[in-house]
């Protein structure tokens, strides 16, 4: 598979949008009076403890109380604990690409086009993860190099991204739960609503091991973006939410897929 580089940001996505509009998929405006009261609240609460919460739009403000059901208490925990979190793992406020060179050696963090809604599609290559190789801690930065990636190519007007799990070849020198665990941890504690779906292809069956032992670790609004593609049904699937124009050539589509270092 030959590599190039990615498109321009303002790329948007070809074909008709989907018949039946997912939940919650653009950066909509904020005009829902409850949720403009709460934020407001959670922002004082916040920046009385934590003056660097200024720094935060309300969006992001706005994506820590949805992941908290609307809940203010549970809400403002949630950002504070992620601006410290930001603060350790991140003094530089990002991840350099000498950090992390194990990790990126494999080429396993794709990122290329946009789905029907204008969403950015990421692919993650489970086959090619080596737990052997590197330590947790630099794959911790290597998730969230690849999250900050993502979030910085964000089009204009979303908030989300749309995911491909691809275990083709995924075995059990593969399986590493350690990993899972951390990088389920970072995207739903540290980037709430971020993901938009996740469709994981090419699932052998020993995967269904590991599966079992993270599934208890997803929460509920996490769940209900996983989706799992039979192989027969593969690019007739990707195609409901994915137009062929911008579906990676991996799956029948017309782009390239562009490792994540070199978008």
């Amino acid at each position: 598979m030959e590599f190039q580089d990615c498109e321009n940001e303002d790329q948007t996505a070809q074909g008709q949008e989907e018949e039946e509009e997912e939940e919650e998929e653009q950066k909509e405006p904020i005009d829902d009076e409850l949720e403009r009261s709460k934020i407001s609240t959670i922002r004082a609460l916040a920046e009385r403890e934590d003056p660097s919460a200024k720094e935060s739009d309300d969006f992001m403000i706005r994506r820590f109380l949805r992941a908290r059901d609307l809940d203010i208490e549970k809400a403002t925990a949630m950002f504070l604990k992620y601006l410290s979190w930001r603060r350790t793992f991140l003094p530089k406020g990002f991840v350099s690409e000498s950090e992390i060179p194990t990790q990126l050696a494999d080429n396993k963090f794709c990122m290329q086009g946009v789905d029907k809604q204008g969403r950015p599609i990421v692919v993650s290559f489970g086959g090619r993860h080596k737990p052997t190789k590197g330590n947790l801690e630099e794959f911790k930065r290597f998730v969230v190099y690849g999250l900050e990636k993502i979030c910085a190519r964000m089009p204009k007007g979303h908030e989300k991204f749309v995911a491909i799990g691809d275990l083709e070849g995924w075995g059990y020198s593969n399986s590493d739960i350690r990993a899972y665990l951390a990088s389920l941890s970072i995207l739903q504690d540290c980037y709430p609503e971020r993901l938009a779906k996740m469709l994981i292809v090419h699932v052998p069956y020993i995967f269904m091991t590991a599966w079992k032992a993270v599934y208890p670790f997803i929460d509920s609004r996490t769940k209900k973006k996983i989706v799992f593609v039979e192989n027969k049904k593969l690019k007739s699937t990707l195609l409901k939410d994915i137009d062929e124009s911008q579906l990676p050539d991996i799956y029948g589509g017309k782009l390239p897929l562009v490792p994540i270092q070199y978008c």
